[in-house]
């Protein structure tokens, strides 16, 4: 059994390597919302998370996570990025438990823009006009646990980003793994996220009337045609974490994680993070470092908090995590995690 593990791991890392022979530049995706994490627990700890992955925003992280879970769990995430920019990224999870069938899990991330003025070369200050951008992921999941220390899971997502009249469409794949290693308690967890199709805008906003000679008189010069626009890629990423829980005393407990992140647009990078839970997980006091060796970085540190109560056969979490950027202000995420 452990060589059959061991040899689906060397599979999700050989996949991962061909997925990533491609020269590597930032900027150069579509959907890049994708990668904005979400969960305020898993943000408080720096997105140091696929080996952790406990709550429903694993669903996100590393849709293994949900393998283990005996209970329905859901959760809902409101952030607040970049302050004063007025964009707010919205994200919806629900664990269904199955018994030995599986888990299910469902998502919805919906990142808005906001209202933005219309600008021309002409009319740079606005034309008085208003416009709306928006970008969605519906998610399906499905997880199991192979043996008592291995689970595996994955996620197909929809994908709609949409500016005026104008929109692209696309489906991507995750596939995660988590094993419980025999060494000290450690937690491996490997993943590969939005594997799909290339993104390209089309819609009204790209008409124009044209003219296919304009030399030649006595043609029709009024013809519909649009503008052919650039596929993008998604941003596929491949990310390895490791961690480790240590029980302290009474009750008291600290988690920490640390995930390496190859991505298909920028340079590798580690997240690192940390949980104090106390008083029987009552209170949790959470810190991390996200995009850890990344030139150029403009993030860094994070840290949030939380409270956890069980009333009866329910429970009810309550969290909060903070990140401030070098130029783009603060990013605020609130989250409301319940189980029953």
């Amino acid at each position: 059994m452990k060589r059959s593990v061991l040899s689906l791991l060397l599979l999700t890392v050989t996949l991962a390597a061909a997925a990533f022979g491609q020269v590597t530049k930032t900027g150069t995706t579509a959907g890049k919302f994708l990668s904005v994490g979400v969960g305020a627990k898993a943000n408080a700890m720096g997105g140091a998370f696929s080996a952790v992955a406990n709550d429903a925003s694993a669903l996100y992280w590393n849709p293994a996570g949900i393998a283990s879970f005996t209970r329905y769990q859901g959760g809902v995430t409101h952030t607040s990025l970049y302050e004063n920019l007025g964009i707010q990224l919205n994200y919806l999870a629900l664990v269904l438990p199955a018994g030995d069938v599986g888990n299910f899990g469902l998502s919805a991330t919906v990142l808005d823009y906001g209202e933005m003025e219309v600008t021309t070369e002409l009319y740079p200050e606005g034309i008085g006009e208003k416009f709306t951008a928006a970008s969605y992921a519906f998610g399906f999941s499905y997880a199991n646990q192979i043996t008592d220390n291995f689970s595996a899971g994955g996620t197909i997502k929809y994908i709609r980003e949409t500016i005026l009249n104008s929109s692209a469409d696309g489906v991507a794949f995750d596939v995660g793994t988590i094993f419980k290693t025999p060494f000290y308690g450690v937690v491996f967890s490997s993943i590969i996220t939005n594997y799909g199709g290339k993104l390209q805008m089309s819609g009204d906003d790209l008409l124009i009337r044209y003219d296919s000679d304009e030399q030649r008189e006595g043609n029709n010069e009024t013809v519909d045609a649009y503008y052919k626009t650039d596929r993008f890629e998604l941003p596929l990423k491949l990310q390895i974490g490791i961690s480790r829980q240590f029980d302290l005393f009474n009750g008291q407990r600290l988690t920490v994680a640390v995930d390496a992140t190859h991505p298909n647009d920028n340079v590798e990078y580690v997240n690192i993070g940390g949980e104090l839970s106390l008083l029987e997980n009552l209170v949790s006091f959470r810190g991390g470092y996200r995009a850890l060796f990344l030139g150029d970085n403009q993030e860094g540190l994070t840290f949030g908090a939380g409270l956890h109560q069980t009333l009866g056969v329910f429970s009810i979490g309550v969290d909060y995590a903070y990140q401030k950027y070098a130029y783009l202000g603060a990013t605020h995420t609130f989250g409301v995690a319940f189980e029953f």
